[in-house]
């Protein structure tokens, strides 16, 4: 039986690059080449592409259905809720997956992604018997190679409990800072690779995934992390495209909102100095 649930968020709307989960490589929409690298996973799994249930997202349920991948439907912005329930549609739909019981989060602005890293931290998280192991805390591979597995146990106590904006938007926070109540792991790489970044949050970032796929998917559509990093090493231009932009921009933006809804709270209560 499948243990495993591999579930991919992805949305249209983001503010930086609106679209960006369709935007073509090679003729293909960028999510469609995520998901068969993921379908690379050697590990046994279900995966899911969990969307949410606007208008704007339902380019991706098409899509989903045109290549024949499990979808889920819900909140745009309570992420955390999204998982959550997907876990549970997945959990109880039939008696081939009721007995999941690990979550590997991955997001879907991440083309490069490696089934084999991927396979290496699920491995990790079963061997620790963690509730949490991940690749990024710290990182030392390049960002767009971020992967998160979790217990569905863990996920349910973060779904019950996790209250700020930053912890329902991007999942695994409560988790990560509370090692009081989780017991956590970290997957790391030699050599440390974590100042290359293959994630697409801008333009930038599309041009350089989009000459990476250029160079390398007409002679092996399975590349590998070790044939990127070849490319990278021989053309050193390239990863010089994106170099400038913050990693984790996402998550450090929701963290900042978060003091500022603190500091309105403590205002309206009479108790900021």
């Amino acid at each position: 039986m499948n243990e495993t649930l591999v579930i991919l968020q992805a949305r249209m709307s983001s503010s930086r690059l609106p679209n960006k989960v369709l935007l073509p490589i090679l003729g293909k929409p960028m999510l469609a080449h995520q998901i068969a690298r993921l379908q690379r996973i050697k590990i046994p799994h279900r995966l899911v592409i969990a969307t949410s249930d606007e208008a704007s997202d339902d380019e991706i349920e098409v899509l989903c259905q045109q290549l024949k991948v499990d979808f889920f439907r819900g909140d745009l912005t309570d992420v955390l809720a999204r998982y959550y329930h997907a876990a549970m549609t997945f959990k109880s739909k039939d008696s081939t997956v009721n007995k999941i019981t690990n979550i590997v989060r991955v997001t879907g602005d991440c083309p490069l992604i490696d089934a084999e890293i991927i396979d290496d931290v699920i491995d990790l998280f079963v061997k620790n018997n963690s509730d949490y192991c991940s690749n990024c805390a710290p990182a030392t591979l390049p960002d767009g190679l971020d992967v998160e597995v979790f217990s569905f146990d863990a996920l349910e106590k973060a779904y019950q409990l996790a209250k700020k904006p930053s912890e329902r938007e991007h999942v695994t926070p409560f988790i990560r800072n509370n090692p009081l109540l989780f017991t956590l792991s970290n997957y790391t790489h030699q050599p440390d690779l974590s100042h290359y970044r293959w994630t697409v949050d801008e333009p930038k970032d599309f041009e350089l995934i989009t000459k990476t796929y250029e160079y390398l998917y007409p002679q092996k559509q399975n590349f590998t992390l070790a044939d990127i990093i070849t490319l990278m090493q021989e053309k050193p231009e390239l990863a010089k495209i994106n170099h400038h932009i913050m990693r984790n921009e996402g998550l450090l933006k929701s963290e900042k909102e978060d003091q500022q809804q603190l500091k309105n709270i403590l205002l309206n209560t009479g108790q900021a100095t």
